[in-house]
């Protein structure tokens, strides 16, 4: 089994922190969307009433995505990408949102919005950088098959391998991060393998990191859009790209 030797800061959750709290800190909720106008309602019902921004990133939806998202939370900032994939979705949403703290999760009903406590704590406990996971103590998952988690458990080995640092969980989409440091992540691929590239580009920027555990729920309505076998290699060739990258500029250095 494997421990991720990232520093864990311990985060309280709860909903002590209000709209009008003295820091004036604000948090901002990302949520990219492909017809899923199905889960939205549990999803948006989930999301406490002290996130300040709500931003619903939509990647061409042919169904009532957009305007159950209105109707059920009319302050939602909608945002139109009609570039395909998930990484396009979170840069577009990530770099659009005015929060001090961003907060990104699915918006298929596999995340629960009561969780936005725990990233929202960690980074107000000194933390820059945030990753959900399914396997850290406290976490777990239904919908993850074994398949999925033995590659999910190769991928950490191997970003430890060549990075030295090992998270518990490489491929969850619910994050977090201080939006002062978005530009050090330079989010710059479009598909499901932005998750791996955002905790690599954490590693390497040092920012400070911590893990909260998460429990995956299915998903409620429709079908993933994940292909394993196809997003798992472009996992494979982010993981060793960026470290090839690292290694040319230390040789050119």
């Amino acid at each position: 089994m494997f421990h991720p030797p990232v520093r864990l800061m311990p985060a309280e959750s709860g909903d002590s922190w209000e709209r009008d709290s003295p820091s004036g800190v604000t948090v901002s909720v990302i949520i990219p969307t492909l017809n899923e106008a199905g889960n939205l309602p549990y999803v948006l019902n989930t999301i406490p009433g002290w996130v300040n921004e709500v931003i619903l990133v939509d990647g061409r939806s042919d169904d009532d995505t957009q305007r159950i998202a209105k109707v059920l939370r009319p302050d939602v900032r909608i945002i139109r990408e009609l570039k395909r994939g998930k990484g396009a979705a979170m840069r577009a949403g990530l770099y659009a949102a005015r929060g001090d703290i961003l907060i990104a999760l699915d918006a298929d009903g596999s995340m629960d919005g009561a969780a936005l406590a725990k990233f929202r704590d960690a980074i107000l406990a000194g933390a820059d950088y945030v990753k959900g996971s399914r396997f850290a103590p406290g976490g777990g998952s239904s919908d993850i098959t074994k398949f999925r988690r033995f590659g999910d458990r190769g991928i950490c080995y191997l970003i430890w391998l060549l990075y030295g640092s090992l998270y518990s969980d490489a491929t969850y989409g619910y994050i977090a991060v201080r939006a002062t440091c978005l530009d050090a992540l330079n989010i710059d691929t479009d598909g499901f393998e932005v998750e791996t590239l955002i905790g690599i580009r954490a590693l390497r920027a040092r920012l400070r990191t911590t893990e909260v555990p998460c429990y995956e729920a299915s998903r409620i309505h429709g079908v993933s859009n994940l292909s394993v076998l196809s997003d798992g290699l472009r996992i494979f060739r982010v993981i060793v790209s960026e470290r090839l990258k690292r290694s040319h500029r230390a040789v050119a250095n």
